[in-house]
């Protein structure tokens, strides 16, 4: 294949801002995919990997977790599910000429967007002690180094083994036994960053830290809340389904601190009226909080429902469920009896009308589904506001039963998978004990790092060597320029990668990038074909298989990497056939079979055309697995974020054309940001009180506890509708302010959607 190089954009040179679109989906979607296809994929490659993505005998979207329909349509892919394809697939490759070219330096000076557009790495390169860049190595000599490192260390704790909600489930599960093996449990994720305040809430609440609906239930709702989520950039199939519910009689709650297009409108790409029609009104409430206002919103519903069932005595909560099924109902409604309205009101920036609108439809309705994103998960008080939501659903018996439940969406294709497969740093005692019956070797008991803990134990020297199965740790965690200083303390970091990113130009005293195969590839093993499978948000596990030839010979599966990494490094130490785990999936399988819960015969039920779904006890018999057997609701006490005179409080947040830390454009179309993302999203009425005009510049300086003064410099001010007092600003240029011990509470995830911030002029960049 011929190299051809990208046009590429000069970031924010010719920056524009124009009005923010008020509907998601319709004629602009297949204007924008299809060329994008054409232009990455060109048309033959295009045609083979679209119309094999999320089909029953294809592959696995990588852009997002949200589930197959039953009845899948020939398109059953997103605008932006076709750009992660076409970004992954695009047959532009990096020549071996290129490392020559390029120092590390001048890698770091380039931003992500134009790291991303260089196209696929082809073959393992090595940065020596001392060097300035890379050089190609062979994959022997790349395994030996790793194992040399890693077998120097005084302790298996002194490494950190990072994985990407893109890993399958086969090549998951190799890796937590390959680094239990080696004797830690250090495995932070990507979850680490994002849902973890989820499993830590719903895991205490209800034993099962993952969602507690089908796909079918939203059409089966009265009522869907969606909270602190932009379904139409992060995961834009969800909202056929919220079209469904809304064609079946659902009402639509939009909690956000930003009107976001596709809960306002969508215009069904694939139905005529979507296309040259008005398409479907989605929300029928907006609830424009402030950000870090959900938990008191919550506990303010909750207040009213307790307050309806007291003026009418056994007609409105669901006592039998609630005395058959829960526990600390009363301690729980003792502690909201004193919950201040003053308070609420303050937090939430919304009017009492809006809060009794919300409790209202939440009482009309028998079916209720509370669904979430990260717009709630990186708070100080995360995890008490998902327990929130939690309390919220026991009141009226909404969960476990048809068209009602939690509902968090993931946002990383198998991010959820890993979890069920073992990257946790916290695995409990029974699947350890697992391990060590199934394999012959006792795991390491003691508790690993997260994510967070991993950046500090590399900054604090604890942690010598990071290996990173995929992912950009380095750009995706908070407090940027620690993160970098804590990675180029490292004595080696290791990424399994298929493109270039900023965590490759960020790296230790030796550095190694292992080229994987995408999603989007055929597996040959010995010859033979070998699929995987994923895990989606409802908990369905189906497989997945490519259906390109592979990028370049000397690329590897992710299988195969680790299997020859635990070779290299572990030798005879674990009775662990690792060549024939490599040979044959089907074997990894029959292993996951008898460690995992849920997943007996394996291969037999994976080959069915729909897959099949692991048990739920919560969804499925109203069975709740925590110490007492009973849903829990809990006592969380109210806490608000005291934002002084002249400061905001900001978000981070993603453009459409973004997902997670890659780029595929510098456009967000549906906020009107064209061609740049240097750009701060500030409330009219909030930049005219600070003194400020839309189109000026200003350097953002967060304010902390730790008295250090974070800086993101030269963002231009876009006047938007967005919450007072409230700003946003593009992850993952933004991390750079949000310090690395402001945190969730219990969960440890960063707080990103709460930093105070003040501005102070800058002048206008010149380009």
């Amino acid at each position: 294949m011929g190299r051809k190089q990208h046009p590429i954009e000069d970031s924010d040179a010719e920056l524009s801002v124009g009005t923010p679109k008020r509907s998601a989906g319709g004629l602009p979607s297949l204007t924008e995919t299809l060329p994008h296809a054409l232009a990455s994929m060109g048309p033959a490659r295009a045609w083979k990997t679209l119309s094999a993505v999320n089909q029953k005998d294809g592959f696995d979207c990588m852009s997002c977790a949200w589930p197959d329909p039953p009845d899948r349509k020939a398109a059953e892919f997103c605008e932006n599910g076709a750009k992660a394809i076409g970004w992954e697939a695009e047959p532009l490759r990096i020549p071996a000429g290129f490392w020559a070219e390029n120092t590390l330096a001048s890698l770091r000076q380039r931003p992500e967007y134009w790291l991303g557009q260089q196209g696929r790495l082809v073959e393992p390169v090595y940065k020596a002690a001392g060097a300035d860049r890379y050089a190609p190595i062979g994959w022997d000599e790349a395994f030996r180094i790793i194992a040399q490192e890693l077998n120097a260390l005084d302790s298996p704790d002194e490494a950190t083994f990072y994985t990407s909600g893109r890993t399958s489930n086969e090549a998951a599960f190799l890796y937590q036994l390959f680094v239990r093996s080696f004797g830690t449990n250090n495995l932070p994720d990507c979850s680490n960053m994002c849902h973890e305040s989820t499993g830590v809430a719903m895991g205490e609440t209800i034993g099962v830290g993952k969602s507690a609906i089908t796909y079918k239930d939203f059409a089966a709702s009265d009522l869907i809340i969606i909270m602190g989520q932009n379904p139409g950039t992060c995961h834009p199939r969800m909202l056929t389904a919220l079209e469904e519910a809304k064609e079946a009689g659902a009402r639509i709650v939009a909690v956000n601190p930003l009107p976001e297009a596709g809960l306002i409108n969508f215009r069904n790409p694939q139905r005529p009226r979507g296309l040259v029609g008005k398409g479907t009104d989605l929300a029928d409430q907006f609830l424009q909080i402030r950000l870090a206002g959900d938990m008191a919103l919550l506990q303010a519903v909750s207040k009213r429902v307790l307050d309806a069932e007291s003026a009418a005595p056994g007609t409105v909560l669901d006592r039998a469920f609630i005395d058959t099924h829960c526990q600390g109902f009363v301690g729980f409604a003792a502690h909201l009896a004193t919950l201040s309205e003053r308070e609420v009101l303050a937090a939430t920036g919304l009017t009492g009308k809006d809060i009794d609108d919300l409790a209202d439809a939440y009482l009309g309705a028998g079916k209720v589904i509370i669904t979430w994103a990260m717009g709630l998960t990186q708070h100080k008080k995360a995890v008490a506001t998902i327990k929130e939501i939690i309390n919220l659903l026991l009141l009226r018996g909404n969960i476990g039963k048809p068209g009602a439940g939690p509902s968090p969406i993931r946002g990383h294709s198998n991010v959820q998978g890993d979890r069920t497969m073992g990257i946790w740093e916290k695995m409990p005692p029974k699947f350890l004990d697992a391990l060590r019956h199934e394999f012959g070797f006792d795991p390491p008991r003691h508790a690993g790092v997260d994510a967070v803990d991993s950046i500090r134990g590399m900054r604090d020297g604890r942690i010598k060597v990071l290996v990173a199965l995929g992912g950009n740790l380095v750009h995706a965690i908070s407090d940027t320029a620690v993160a970098e200083e804590a990675v180029r303390r490292t004595k080696l970091s290791v990424q399994v990668s298929t493109k270039l990113n900023r965590s490759h130009a960020v790296v230790g005293e030796q550095a190694l990038i292992l080229p994987a195969l995408g999603r989007t590839e055929i597996d040959r093993q010995g010859g033979v074909p070998q699929f995987v499978t994923v895990e989606d948000t409802v908990c369905a596990v189906h497989s997945s298989a490519g259906t390109l030839e592979p990028i370049a010979p000397g690329v590897l599966s992710e299988v195969a990497i680790v299997t020859r990494l635990a070779q290299a490094v572990l030798g005879s130490k674990v009775p662990v056939d690792w060549a024939g785990l490599r040979s044959d999936y089907d074997a990894i399988r029959e292993h996951i079979e008898h460690v995992v819960p849920g997943f007996e015969d394996f291969n037999a039920r994976i080959r069915a055309r729909d897959g099949f779904v692991l048990p739920h006890g919560p969804r499925d018999s109203r069975t709740f697995p925590t110490p007492s057997g009973k849903a829990l609701f809990t006592v969380n006490e109210l806490e608000t974020i005291d934002v002084p005179k002249g400061r905001l409080l900001l978000q981070t947040i993603r453009s459409h054309d973004q997902f997670n830390t890659t780029m595929y454009s510098l456009n967000d179309r549906y906020r009107g940001i064209k061609k740049g993302r240097m750009v701060l999203l500030v409330n009219p009425q909030d930049l005219g009180g600070l003194g400020y005009q839309d189109g000026m510049y200003v350097d953002v300086h967060s304010e902390a506890d730790d008295g250090v003064d974070r800086v993101l410099p030269q963002l231009r001010l876009v006047s938007y509708p967005t919450a007072r007092g409230c700003a946003a600003a593009y992850y993952p240029e933004a991390n750079v302010l949000v310090p690395l011990d402001s945190t969730a509470e219990e969960s440890n995830t960063p707080a990103s959607k709460s930093v105070i911030i003040r501005l102070e002029p800058a002048a206008a960049p010149v380009f």
